[in-house]
């Protein structure tokens, strides 16, 4: 199972902007014990790749990614750092480039039918979509798909419990990357349990779409 396949049978992604790398190992077993051994550890924080060495450390079968890649030099540092898969908010061609060379998956921004001809032109076709809910949603999405068959998103921003089911319940959408369970006030009190509590409500709502 390659990395798109094991983020599709997951069917959400948590975004995580971690301030203290000292919670690495805390979060992820949190995040592990939720069902969900799986994270994208944002470049939001100047500790992020701190954090993806030390999630790969502790739990290597854990599936990390690395997020806010916003140029090449980034995306070498958490690739060093052991990086499993590269996000960006939008789309980077030395990104793209970088990543085919390594053998890395790279789920870039697209929101427009510009945007995903070049990722298919890079041989990308799993894009993430975002901000989501600002760009439109699930009805943008659906737009998109129709001229685009062989296109999976990853709509990511203004995803949580509430609408996440709608999301997955459109076959073109793959995952959906969300913060609400790892949401910066329960990292900050330390509330693992409630990151844990959160992450079993949302493999609970993936699983039930999938039936």
């Amino acid at each position: 199972m390659n990395t798109l396949e094991k983020i599709q049978k997951a069917g959400v992604v948590p975004v995580v902007a971690l301030k203290d790398a000292a919670l690495s190992v805390s979060l992820a077993k949190a995040l592990t014990d939720g069902g969900m051994p799986l994270a994208e550890i944002t470049f939001r924080t100047d500790c992020a790749e701190q954090v993806i060495a030390d999630m790969k450390r502790n739990f290597p079968d854990m599936l990390v990614g690395a997020g806010t890649v916003n140029d090449k030099e980034t995306a070498l540092k958490a690739l060093k750092a052991g990086a499993d898969f590269i996000v960006s908010p939008g789309l980077s061609g030395g990104i793209a480039q970088l990543c085919r060379e390594k053998g890395i998956a790279y789920i870039p921004g697209c929101v427009t039918p510009t945007e995903i001809m070049q990722a298919l032109e890079y041989g990308i076709d799993t894009v993430k979509f975002f901000p989501a809910e600002a760009e439109g949603g699930l009805k943008t999405i659906k737009a998109l798909a129709a001229p685009f068959g062989r296109v999976s998103f990853m709509p990511t921003g203004g995803i949580n419990a509430a609408n996440l089911a709608e999301y997955l319940s459109f076959a073109p959408v793959i995952a959906c990357g969300g913060s609400w369970m790892v949401e910066n006030a329960l990292l900050e009190k330390r509330d693992f349990a409630e990151v844990t509590a959160r992450c079993k409500k949302a493999v609970e709502i993936a699983r039930n779409v999938k039936k």
